[in-house]
């Protein structure tokens, strides 16, 4: 009788939206006090979640992300280090955990059969992470969100273009942010970085 193997899984087949960038990312840093530096974090899990506040729903979802849901735009529960969940509308929310973290079926189990709804969008969207002292003024070239920390705090997240691509944008730290547009973007929003960041590879003109 023949012997039949089984291939397991494995992430080395996976290629994630910005693996073929990643010299041309590498290359485009920029040192000294004008520092920025671009990469991916790839494969992070990304869950999206919906329900109603006030629901049983949103009281289970909540519950079972560790963090609790936020309640307004801007808002982020948790933190970049762990697991985070983003406030993307009253009723919808994405849970971010850049370690790839599997919790999809824990969510699942958390809604039941209450009115709900817990999908995974991990390969749904490109992640980003734009450092670096002049991280924000290369932002401000093509994006039309006030970023000034007054207005747009770290571990604060909001939907917003750039580059006239939607993206969801993070402050995970006073120099740091996570880009998150769509996968299908990627070549466009990494190349449009790599040319809003050449300027600071030289000297400003006074």
């Amino acid at each position: 009788m023949a012997k039949h193997s089984v291939i397991e899984p494995t992430t080395e087949l996976r290629r994630s939206p910005a693996a073929h960038l990643e010299k041309t990312m590498a290359a485009a840093t920029v040192a000294g006090e004008r520092g920025v530096s671009l990469r991916e974090i790839s494969f992070a899990t990304q869950v999206s979640l919906r329900a109603v506040p006030g629901s049983s729903a949103h009281r289970s979802l909540a519950a079972a992300t560790g963090v609790g849901l936020p309640s307004s735009v801007g808002e982020v529960a948790g933190n970049v280090e762990s697991t985070a969940v983003l406030w993307l509308a009253p009723d919808e929310f994405a849970v971010f955990n850049a370690a790839g973290e599997e919790f999809t079926t824990e969510l699942l189990e958390a809604l039941g059969e209450e009115s709900g709804q817990v999908t995974d969008l991990s390969a749904n969207r490109t992640v980003l992470e734009l450092t670096g002292e002049a991280a924000s003024l290369v932002l401000r070239k093509s994006c039309p969100a006030d970023l000034h920390p007054r207005s747009f705090a770290v571990n604060q997240a909001i939907t917003t273009t750039l580059a006239n691509v939607p993206i969801l944008l993070w402050r995970t730290g006073q120099n740091s942010w996570y880009l998150m547009p769509r996968a299908s973007f990627t070549e466009h929003v990494v190349h449009w970085l790599v040319d809003a960041m050449a300027e600071f590879a030289s000297e400003p003109v006074i």
